[in-house]
């Protein structure tokens, strides 16, 4: 996408989403949603093996119930 179509879709969504958005902050949030798309294809295109996944999320076991045996 173009800058002027990332524009017109910020424009769009915040139309359908009832969101007030005049011109400098609609410029604003395109910017920012640019960067993000150009970050999202470098990313993209790194050569990631399974060994670079991301290890599932941790979650510590659950304490004890107070009247529960240990």
């Amino acid at each position: 996408m173009n800058d002027d179509e990332i524009l017109s879709y910020v424009k769009a969504a915040a139309a359908v989403l009832d969101l007030p958005l005049d011109e400098a902050r609609a410029l604003r949030v395109a910017a920012h949603l640019a960067r993000t798309a150009e970050l999202a294809r470098l990313l993209e295109s790194a050569a990631l093996g399974l060994e670079d996944e991301p290890a599932g999320t941790y979650r510590a076991a659950p304490f004890p119930s107070a009247g529960a045996p240990q």
